[in-house]
């Protein structure tokens, strides 16, 4: 049996990486920008009282408000500039990219390359600000309506504090949005995934004492806390076989002749993975179940009974919340395995080049045999998504457990790490073969 550092090793060339200039400024540049973005959330909205916001989110962290924080980072308990951190570009990354399905116009813009790109992206962070500033404001409308047991949560509610609410939580997600995006391109990894991989990760010593503190006080029994390490070590080592099983299409080329001799006739494969479009689809549902959510959770005691009985309804755990969320993590799994992944598109650049399935005749049939495939391995992909989301709904709402243990929690931790240790890799794998280059050479000079 090869160990865990073993295996590591294979994988990394430490001495290489040693060398790696390059690769060591970019992950010094995502590990500063990551503090940027932890001091950030300590940075308290103008007008906030944070003893009494502290107060409001003890009797509500095993609820819908306590995920939201926990993507943030804490930073919704604290109310801080990044409240709202960057779940506003993600919603409206979603509606851009539904829209290119549906609008002709936008397909057509998808198509143009680089130009179409940009101007799409733009369009996102258009929509990005229109989302944040109705999220924000619907919040600050929302604090001042909120009390603890020492007073209200606002200090002097009105015009103003719902404008400077406005402002700089519009101001603290187009900064995440900016910060997201300078990491991806001048650091490693996909950087909007990293600013949540951070605030869930910042997150796990409060949950681990918190988890302590229950089993002290009874609350949970100790033999279950005693399990706990070995549930987590068992979804972390399902949702890694889950996120790396892929099923192997055999492709053949025909055998042509170039010159002299015979090239080609040779099999290859096509690896479709289970899960296609990877953590993308627990986050989406998240972020569109934030905002009504995060709305009905400040409503007061006086509120109507029919909003009362919404409001309960979205609670962890029960069934109108388990569905709705079931829903949406299905959806995304199919919509965005259909945004990434085109079988004609794939069909007819298999046919361009001489490839085909065996047995599947070149063209349409070959298209709609990778529909047939992909349609039913991303069933599996999207079923293994619902169990592992809705794993720990379950765990709070039976036995009171921190989310943190969860899947949702795990599934992007364990997807961003996989994911940023595989562009390490790759960015080892070049200079390697950028070094070898120059002494091949330097060799050729010489001789």
């Amino acid at each position: 049996m090869v160990s865990a550092a073993e295996q590591l090793a294979k994988n990394i060339n430490f001495s290489a990486f040693a060398k790696a200039e390059e690769l060591k400024k970019r992950l010094w540049f995502v590990v500063l920008a990551l503090l940027v973005f932890r001091l950030g959330t300590h940075i308290p909205l103008p007008g906030i009282d944070p003893r009494v916001m502290e107060e409001i989110f003890k009797q509500n962290q095993n609820g819908l408000l306590g995920m939201f924080d926990m993507f943030s980072g804490g930073a919704l308990k604290r109310m801080s500039i990044f409240a709202l951190n960057i779940m506003p570009y993600i919603s409206a990354s979603i509606i851009v990219q539904l829209m290119s399905s549906v609008v002709p116009s936008m397909e057509e813009m998808k198509k143009d390359g680089e130009a179409g790109r940009k101007r799409m992206n733009q369009y996102t962070r258009y929509l990005t600000v229109l989302l944040a500033s109705v999220q924000a404001y619907g919040l600050a409308v929302g604090l001042e309506s909120m009390s603890g047991p020492t007073g209200s949560a606002v200090i002097n509610p009105g015009f103003f504090f719902r404008f400077v609410v406005v402002a700089t939580l519009l101001g603290g997600t187009m900064f995440l949005m900016w910060l997201g995006e300078q990491m991806t391109s001048r650091g490693i990894g996909n950087g909007i995934s990293l600013i949540i991989f951070a605030g869930i990760v910042a997150g796990l010593p409060s949950a681990l004492v918190r988890t302590f503190e229950l089993a002290k006080t009874q609350s949970i029994p100790t033999l279950l806390v005693l399990l706990i390490p070995a549930g987590v070590v068992a979804v972390v080592a399902f949702i890694v076989f889950m996120e790396r099983a892929h099923r192997r299409i055999i492709i053949q080329y025909p055998k042509r002749q170039m010159g002299a001799g015979i090239v080609g006739g040779e099999a290859s494969h096509m690896p479709l993975k289970l899960n296609t479009s990877g953590v993308i689809p627990p986050i989406f549902a998240s972020s569109l179940l934030m905002l009504p959510t995060t709305v009905l959770g400040f409503i007061g005691k006086d509120a109507p009974g029919w909003l009362t009985m919404v409001k309960d309804s979205f609670q962890r755990g029960q069934w109108v919340y388990m569905v709705l969320y079931s829903s949406l993590i299905i959806f995304f799994s199919f919509f965005y395995t259909a945004v990434v992944f085109n079988p004609t598109e794939t069909a007819d650049n298999l046919r361009k080049y001489g490839g085909f399935i065996p047995g599947i005749r070149p063209g349409k049939s070959t298209a709609d045999y990778l529909d047939f495939v992909l349609t039913r391995i991303t069933v599996i992909g999207a079923a293994y998504l619902v169990f592992v989301c809705l794993l720990p709904e379950f765990l709070i709402s039976k036995m009171n457990l921190p989310f943190y243990f969860g899947g949702t929690s795990l599934l992007i931790v364990v997807s961003v790490t996989m994911d940023t240790v595989a562009q390490v890799h790759s960015h080892l794998l070049a200079h390697q073969y950028e070094g070898l280059l120059k002494k091949a050479k330097l060799r050729g000079r010489r001789s």
